[in-house]
């Protein structure tokens, strides 16, 4: 895939970027033809199992969420120009009267603090908050916790319901906690779970970046403190954001001098 073939528009900015990397999550609105999502939501009440990866084979339609500039230019921001859909893929529904699933982290809990993979969640219907939206916990994609004890959590301040309008895309972090939540609705709800990677380090910033204010994008968002209020663990927090904001304009792990200078502070 290349980045000429999207148009500038469709690239992140500087703010959206180093809000996502300080979130774990970037929310995409395509606007897709009339009757997509519609038609989307048809080709899958018809499908007759739970068919995994399969699904894209079953519904072909749905690559052309994939392929939709806002959605690409999302992903090339976030993953660079080179990004490729991973092999697994899964349609998720949540049925009425379904339990809340617990907390967790996909993957085998190998953690990083780069964005190799990303997590694109499709949602072709609107999902008000009775419909068991998927939950998530921004920030969360860099605190490490065992699964055990986080299907031990509940509530958390902070936490953000996506409940999105036909069409969404939420991308998150692989590793952001998330959970979907009980459905009080009378009908199912669809997700679309689709995981994209990158294939080489960042040389270069990959989106709309201005080297003239992007430190003080970058800054004010690597720099906030969530919803949970202060403690010590910002600290932390913040100098692994500095590390992928700077690993994902090029710059590796090195802190220049003076890069930042007032962020610790």
């Amino acid at each position: 895939m290349s980045k000429n073939t999207i148009p500038k528009e469709n690239l992140l900015t500087d703010d959206q970027v180093a809000t996502f990397i300080a979130n774990g999550y970037h929310l995409v609105e395509p606007d897709f033809p009339d009757g997509f999502n519609e038609s989307v939501c048809e080709a899958l009440d018809n499908l007759e199992s739970h068919l995994g990866n399969g699904i894209l084979d079953a519904a072909p339609i749905l690559n052309e969420v994939y392929e939709h500039p806002a959605v690409r230019g999302a992903l090339m921001s976030i993953l660079g120009e080179d990004y490729s859909m991973n092999g697994h893929r899964n349609l998720h529904t949540n049925a009425p009267g379904s339990n809340s699933q617990g907390w967790h982290q996909d993957g085998t809990n190998v953690r990083h603090h780069q964005v190799r993979t990303v997590l694109a969640m499709y949602y072709p219907h609107d999902v008000p908050p009775e419909m068991g939206p998927t939950v998530i916990m921004p920030s969360t994609h860099l605190r490490n916790a065992p699964t055990d004890r986080l299907q031990t959590y509940g509530n958390l301040k902070g936490q953000v319901f996506l409940a999105v309008k036909a069409g969404s895309v939420a991308i998150t972090h692989y590793d952001l906690w998330h959970a979907a939540t009980l459905n009080r609705s009378d009908r199912p709800r669809y997700m679309l779970k689709f995981l994209f990677d990158r294939n080489s380090d960042p040389t270069a910033p990959s989106w709309n970046h201005d080297p003239e204010t992007a430190e003080a994008a970058a800054t004010r968002c690597i720099r906030q403190i969530g919803p949970q209020g202060y403690c010590s663990d910002y600290y932390k927090e913040w100098e692994l954001r500095k590390e992928l904001w700077l690993w994902m304009t090029g710059d590796g792990e090195k802190v220049p001098q003076g890069a930042f200078k007032d962020m610790l502070s």
